[in-house]
């Protein structure tokens, strides 16, 4: 495993190299690098080994870690490590494994290089076959995906287009949909039946009671072990946490 560290405060730097090295002994520190600019010219060296995963500082001396890679179109695997956390969503828009708060914890640096093996650096030497099939399979399988719903309130019916839904919700058992301009109806559909008639590019069931549209997500707050609480909007009723389990998937879903 190839690791490239982008970090500014060579202490955090040194602690980021300990604690990878701690996890996996055989991974392979290819630089620390303090700026935008020299990871920049570091990244373009054909003679550099391409790293499998970076850690990347969202601040550095010279400008921001996003800076790298807007420049650099990067696809290449990123955990973000930073004292702020208002960058969080934007974060997860590009190649984010996880957003790691300073100080780093050793428990969710752990975590977040098992997020990373599992998802990205098994997959990429050792691929899914199940994935493969699917690729293979017709492409328009998936391709009529529903544009409009019935919903009511009361006696009332509407008819709802699918683009003006922020989310699905569970509540008392009965399945409610939620507009952008605040429309609360219910309609007959499950959760499980919905997600099949949802484009999956823009909703993501993110627990077992809700399906969230893209454009509902306001903000993304990291918290102690990785878990994720989102603020959408409208505002929901309660507060809303991406199940532990669907995390890896609900990060790839927002970098595509």
């Amino acid at each position: 495993m190839n690791v490239l560290i982008i970090e500014d405060e060579t202490l955090s730097a040194t602690r980021l190299e300990n604690l990878v090295l701690r996890y996996d002994p055989s991974a392979n520190i290819l630089a620390k690098i303090p700026s935008v600019k020299e990871s920049i010219a570091w990244l373009e060296n054909d003679n550099n080994a391409e790293p499998d995963l970076i850690f990347l500082d969202i601040m550095l001396e010279d400008g921001m870690g996003f800076n790298i890679i807007e420049q650099l179109n990067l696809k290449i695997p990123i955990i973000f490590t930073t004292a702020y956390n208002e960058y969080s969503l934007k974060a997860f828009k590009v190649n984010s494994v996880d957003y790691l708060l300073k100080p780093v914890q050793r428990a969710e640096l752990d975590s977040a290089l098992s997020k990373f093996k599992n998802v990205h650096y098994n997959n990429k030497y050792f691929p899914d076959l199940n994935l493969i099939k699917s690729l293979l399979q017709s492409p328009h399988q998936h391709d009529n995906y529903k544009d409009r719903f019935m919903a009511s309130a009361g006696t009332r019916l509407f008819c709802i287009k699918t683009a003006d839904i922020a989310y699905f919700t569970i509540e008392q058992k009965a399945t409610f949909l939620r507009t952008f301009d605040g429309k609360h109806l219910t309609m007959d559909y499950s959760l499980d039946k919905l997600i099949q008639l949802l484009d999956p590019s823009q909703f993501f069931r993110i627990n077992r009671s809700l399906i969230i549209s893209l454009g509902s997500i306001s903000s993304i707050n990291t918290l102690s072990a990785g878990r994720l609480k989102l603020e959408l909007s409208p505002i929901a009723q309660q507060e809303i946490y991406v199940s532990t389990d669907r995390i890896s998937d609900f990060k790839q879903w927002l970098g595509k």
